[in-house]
């Protein structure tokens, strides 16, 4: 991670905010042919959000400390903040208000309640990972699937490094490359938000900062993306491409921790490619025993 001053990471998320956003998008005149900024000013953020000039501009430079939630709230609406972009911005104030407040950790070992959760669901590739992509436990259909992920001898395997530092075999595996490689910077940022002491995650943003250029730039972006069920399209190297409903729930009693599933209607070819996936998964471990 670049940094974890949340100061530095207040000002450098509303700065980002007010740049994508033109006067004209905000309903406001754009007065003046050359404008110093790019998007809005501080001065039109303070008039939307109905602060101060001297408050918003306090804010900015990461006192969010002691701002209410209808302040939140409304300098929210007032830079056109999404759903993950709200929760990013209360992580921060929260932070500011409370630096050295204790945390939650999160959940770092699998239970064996959890594991044979896993192992009972057979017809979907399901697995359990954490807010830093790191792949905690799988069951045998999702090992089969994730074979390309799972071949980085490391452990435990993390999709974020395959994706950014194993680009050529994701690119093969993610047929939305462009799109995986925006949500999955955007999700480390988010986890960032929520935890800027992880050591872990310090040293995953670090490494990856390091050594992938496009990391870098999808992480200055500053963007922040929530975990949230979709379609995902994949090309496995055994059974072809599968278009893929993808379900990620919270475990409440294990936090920090997602359980993720696959599933596709019956009767498609995405179904036909998850049951022959079995079929490859089940030969491939009569093999090795």
């Amino acid at each position: 991670m670049t940094t974890t001053d949340p100061r530095t990471e207040i000002k450098e998320f509303l700065t980002s905010r007010r740049a994508r956003i033109t006067p004209e998008q905000a309903g406001l005149p754009a007065y003046g042919a050359h404008r110093r900024v790019a998007g809005l000013r501080r001065e039109e953020v303070a008039m939307l959000a109905g602060v101060s000039v001297d408050y918003y501009v306090r804010m900015e430079r990461g006192g969010l400390s002691g701002a209410s939630d209808g302040v939140l709230d409304a300098l929210a609406s007032a830079l056109r903040l999404d759903e993950a972009e709200r929760a990013h911005l209360l992580h921060l104030a929260r932070r500011s208000g409370t630096p050295g407040a204790p945390r939650r950790r999160p959940a770092t070992v699998v239970r064996p309640a959890l594991r044979r959760v896993l192992d009972a669901i057979t017809d979907a590739p399901a697995w359990i990972c954490d807010g830093r992509y790191d792949v905690l436990a799988a069951n045998r259909l999702a090992r089969a699937l994730y074979s390309p992920v799972l071949a980085d001898p490391r452990r435990p395997a993390n999709t974020a490094r395959f994706v950014y530092l194993e680009p050529e075999a994701a690119r093969a595996f993610f047929p939305d490359y462009d799109r995986i490689a925006r949500d999955v910077a955007a999700k480390l940022r988010m986890e960032a938000g929520r935890d800027p002491h992880d050591e872990a995650l310090i040293a995953l943003v670090g490494e990856l900062s390091t050594r992938s250029e496009l990391f870098r730039r999808r992480w200055a972006s500053g963007d922040v993306r929530l975990h949230r069920s979709g379609r995902k399209r994949l090309r496995h190297p055994v059974v072809g491409g599968l278009d893929l409903d993808v379900e990620s729930m919270e475990l409440p009693t294990d936090p920090g921790l997602l359980l993720t599933v696959y599933t596709a209607p019956s009767g498609t070819p995405t179904a036909d490619g998850l049951a022959l996936l079995a079929s490859w998964a089940a030969s491939q471990e009569e093999r090795a025993g």
